[in-house]
């Protein structure tokens, strides 16, 4: 076998949107232990403390228009009984998340935060389209990363944006990649080139982040993003695994994890 790319030169390899010190430290959906997730006001307070990467969510409302929302349904973050999918735009636009912030649309978040790195997960078929398409619009290829529990639509972006684009593997790679990990090599069968793999640490009661899961990642070449974290204490022992990158929603901790650890990089 040739010797295989160290996981932190995955840059190197034509992935910008990796090149940064390690480990990766992800404000999911801006930091939702605050009650206002995947607001302009959640990611304005990410990017304060000084986080460089966000992670967050793509649906698409019913004239195409990708917006940042994890739920199908506004009832959890509004209080509102309407599908995402079921309204336009223009209507979406008059709803506020926690009665205050509204639903950003995918472009303005883009282009707000130029400098910063998306990790992008589109929820659904209808969004795959604008979501391609906004990130054609915005120039944003090589700041973003794009995930799906959905390896079809992940295909379909790879397929549709090239390889230039950054992505993690799907669920059903995900599994494949852990039955390899445990010897059963013969279950591999990865798309080629893709830089991460992004995972919870158990999926219900089958433990998938351990160090063997993280060094047979390594030897891919891919690095290992964790979601989501928000004890310090599983902070460290991941962090003393090796794993890549921690997504969590309680952004102050891991900020404060890292900085104990000298690993704080802005």
């Amino acid at each position: 076998m040739s010797e295989q790319p160290n996981p932190r030169d995955t840059h190197r390899a034509g992935y910008p949107y990796l090149d940064s010190a390690l480990p990766l430290a992800f404000a999911h959906r801006g930091g939702a232990a605050d009650g206002d997730e995947n607001t302009t006001a959640a990611f304005q307070r990410a990017v304060t403390l000084g986080y460089r990467y966000l992670e967050t969510d793509v649906q698409a409302t019913a004239d195409g228009v990708p917006v940042i929302l994890h739920d199908a349904s506004l009832h959890r973050v509004a209080g509102r009984q309407e599908r995402v999918g079921a309204l336009r735009w223009a209507d979406l636009a008059t709803i506020r998340v926690g009665g205050e912030q509204a639903v950003p649309r995918l472009v303005d978040v883009l282009g707000a935060w130029p400098a910063l790195r998306f990790n992008l997960d589109v929820k659904a078929w209808p969004a795959v389209r604008p979501l391609i398409d906004a990130i054609r619009h915005t120039g944003a290829l090589e700041r973003v990363l794009v995930a799906s529990f959905s390896d079809r639509r992940l295909a379909y972006v790879r397929r549709a944006l090239g390889p230039r684009l950054a992505t993690s593997l799907g669920p059903a790679e995900v599994a494949r990649l852990r039955l390899a990990a445990l010897g059963r090599r013969g279950m591999l069968g990865l798309t080629p080139g893709v830089p991460a793999v992004q995972v919870p640490v158990r999926f219900g009661p089958v433990r998938v982040v351990d160090r063997s899961f993280v060094t047979y990642a390594h030897r891919l070449g891919m690095q290992v993003h964790v979601w989501t974290i928000d004890d310090p204490d599983e902070m460290n022992r991941l962090l003393d695994l090796g794993v890549d990158g921690i997504m969590t929603d309680r952004i102050e901790v891991l900020r404060d994890v890292l900085l104990s650890r000298g690993r704080w990089d802005t």
